[in-house]
């Protein structure tokens, strides 16, 4: 873990290392392309999805049941996304014979936008707003991959095996088994979910679902709430201006020597981890770094 938030620091402090480069008008066109070629999460086009949830179990004496429903709306491919929950979980407890009920109400509503992450905070009326770390790294090193292959080798990565296909809804799903967790995806959208933790079995299930459709506008509007960035926060544009000067910066990276790499990694006197690190580890850190550039080519 430590290796691999040096070498995102140092992808970081590469892209970061802007100088006073003045845009060219070929560059600008780049950069229109990217905005146009978006990431494609789904290997369908648009969709809206219902679901229901039902929780059950006991875990250290207490009987838990719960009931929820969701709402998935996406197009683009899912570059433009809004997850909608309501949910109630009841906890009773039966200690030494006094009895307790607990009733837990939640109401939670995310957005993607393009890489751009909103989380609605219903309790405190205010709109949370940061960057989708998942989907930006999928553009970062997978940027003209197929949406199902990365999905599939993301779950692969996590220990997933495809267990099967069946028919649900009248859609030809894959049945994936995750760490003990089963999912039902058509053309990368789950549609069904089965798992046990602790004791508490959890099943989500499409009660409808419809692709390739028209989705409004109004799917995707977040309470009128205020909004307060994260820290550090860069909007859309200023990302796809950060991948384009990546571009040239990792073609840079790719030609350097260990030692060339070596005196641009240990520049920075203030970075301990780095100057820490022994020949060897310098040695793994630069050969994985490679790997990701030649991972991101396709090669």
């Amino acid at each position: 873990m430590k290796k691999l938030s040096i070498i995102l620091s140092l992808f970081i402090f590469i892209v970061s290392c802007k100088g006073n480069e003045n845009k060219t008008a070929d560059s600008l066109s780049v950069s229109s392309e990217k905005q146009e070629n978006k990431l494609k999460r789904y290997d369908v086009k648009s969709g809206i999805i219902h679901y229901t949830a039902t929780t059950s179990g006991k875990v250290m004496g207490s009987v838990i049941t719960g009931s929820g429903t969701e709402s998935l709306y996406f197009k683009d491919w899912g570059a433009i996304e809004l997850l909608e929950e309501q949910s109630t979980q009841t906890t009773e407890t039966n200690i030494f014979g006094r009895k307790n009920t607990e009733t837990t109400n939640t109401h939670t509503m995310s957005k993607l936008d393009n890489g751009e992450s909103y989380h609605v905070d219903f309790d405190k009326k205010q709109i949370f707003l940061r960057r989708d770390m998942a989907m930006d790294m999928t553009k970062v090193f997978h940027p003209n991959a197929d949406a199902g292959d990365v999905g599939k080798n993301t779950l692969e990565g996590m220990g997933g095996k495809k267990i099967g296909e069946e028919n649900f809804l009248g859609y030809n799903c894959e049945i994936w088994d995750i760490m003990g967790a089963k999912q039902w995806m058509y053309k990368g959208a789950v549609l069904k979910i089965e798992m046990i933790v602790m004791g508490i079995t959890t099943i989500k299930e499409a009660t409808s679902a419809k692709f390739n459709v028209s989705v409004s506008d109004k799917y995707f509007k977040l309470p009128n709430f205020p909004i307060q960035k994260e820290e550090g926060y860069r909007d859309n544009e200023e990302f796809e201006e950060d991948i384009e000067d990546m571009n040239a910066k990792m073609d840079k990276l790719e030609k350097m020597s260990f030692e060339e790499w070596k005196k641009l990694a240990l520049a920075d006197k203030e970075d301990e981890e780095m100057q820490n690190m022994s020949e060897e580890e310098l040695h793994q850190t630069y050969d994985m770094m490679q790997k990701m550039i030649k991972m991101r080519k396709g090669n």
